[in-house]
Formats: structure tokens, sequence, C-alpha cells
């Protein structure tokens, strides 16, 4: 695969991703496609060459989509009030990661509080904790199987670690027998958790979303969030008891 990209090209693929549909799918070729409907079978719009696909996971940045693939990473507002307490945001910084060649590369990551921590520290009505403690644990297990499972250069680039369809890689270190399992291990907690409640475990253990940003994602209502993460949590609590 040629590792130039035609600024035209690349341009118009911008355009196509700028659609709230569009999402890319790596072909069993090693190519990648775009298509403008969450069907497989729908018709592929252009695709996409490795260089063009890395270049995209750059800007306008790639998340990994419920379902398999990939679609553009929408924009998260920080939490900027400085009321203590408040909604979570995002707080993102570049942080050194060894690659297992020995290289070093900077990854960007989230050092704002995460959603499941946030709403740890609120209280219902009654006064009880909103979320028990092995709610807390079983969100936390998914997040470091997905870190394992996604260990390496990227984040958007390294969910080769978890099954999908289509096969193929689009890392350029072959995951390890770790990562491996921890993807399988992440693949069987989503299926689990179920159609309704597994993307809310995408956006708030795996991506990293605010609990408001995951609402908007979602197309939740307001403070509805809370409620669809305690379901989700439980529903993963029942699976790591089985």
């Amino acid at each position: 695969m040629s590792g130039t990209v035609d600024s035209a090209r690349l341009a118009r693929a911008r355009r196509l991703l700028a659609d709230k549909a569009a999402w890319i799918e790596q072909q069993p070729t090693g190519s990648y496609a775009m298509r403008l409907v969450p069907d497989r079978r729908s018709r592929v719009v252009m695709r996409l060459t490795e260089a063009e696909f890395v270049a995209l996971t750059h800007s306008p940045g790639l998340a990994v989509r419920t379902g398999g693939g990939w679609q553009v990473r929408r924009a998260v507002r920080p939490d900027t009030s400085g009321t203590p307490g408040g909604a979570p945001g995002r707080i993102e910084a570049l942080e050194p990661r060894l690659l297992p060649d020995g290289t070093r590369l900077p990854v960007r990551v989230n050092q704002g509080d995460s959603a499941i921590a946030w709403l740890a520290r609120r209280r219902d009505a009654a006064g009880r904790p909103w979320l028990s403690p092995q709610e807390v644990a079983a969100g936390l297990r998914l997040t470091r199987d997905a870190e394992l499972a996604l260990k390496g250069p990227s984040l958007t680039q390294r969910w080769d670690a978890l099954p999908r369809s289509g096969g193929g890689t689009a890392a350029r270190v072959e995951p390890g027998h770790a990562a491996l399992a921890a993807g399988r291990r992440v693949a069987a907690a989503l299926e689990a958790a179920g159609p309704r409640l597994s993307p809310m475990l995408d956006a708030v253990c795996i991506r990293g979303s605010a609990l408001q940003a995951a609402e908007g994602q979602l197309g939740l209502r307001r403070r509805q969030g809370k409620t669809v993460l305690k379901q989700a949590l439980q529903a993963l609590v029942d699976h790591y008891a089985g």
C-alpha cells in the first residue's frame, strides 16, 4: 500500500466523514471502506489506503464505532465551570507510551475526572451512593481490559485486538496474547450488556467520554445518562459474577 496521501482525496474523505452516519471499516484486503449508512451491505462511497486512514485518525480524529469500525470523533466540551463535583470533562495531555519495539511515542490521554469516579461520589434522594462498590469495580475492570487491548501507539488504531468482522489489522505492531485475551473479554462484556446498554459502556469505560458528552452521543435526555450508566454497570457486575 502506498504511503503517500493525495490531498484532494483526503479532503474528500474528511467532507464525507462530516456526515453523522459515515463510518469506516477495514476490509479483508487491507484497504478501508467508507459507507454513509450503518448497513455493511450498503454501497462503499470511498476506499482508503492505510496512509489515508492514518491521516484521518489524526484529523479529524476517529473513534471506535459501536458495532465495529470507526467514525469521526465528536468534540467533547470540557467542564470549565470550576465548581467542585461538577460533571466530568476532558483534560487532554500527551504522555509517552513505550511500544513493543522500544520506541516511545506521545499518546493523547484524558487526565480529567472519569464519569464513573464522578458518579460514585453522587448520592440518590435517600442519601445512598449512586453507584455501589461492585458497580465501580466492574467499570474499572472493563476499562483496564480495554486499555490492555488497545495497548500501542494510538487508541484508534489498536482495536485490532478486539475480534471484529473483516479481519486484518490497522496497527503496525501486532498485539500480544495478553492484548488479544483482553480484547475478547471486552467483546464478551459488551455483548453481555446487550445493545441498549453496551453503547454507554463503550462511551464511558472504553472511550473515556464525559457523562454529558455520552448523553449527547447516544441521544439521551439530560441527566438520563447516570441511570443508563448504573444499569450498564449492574449488567457488568452480573456478567463478571457469572
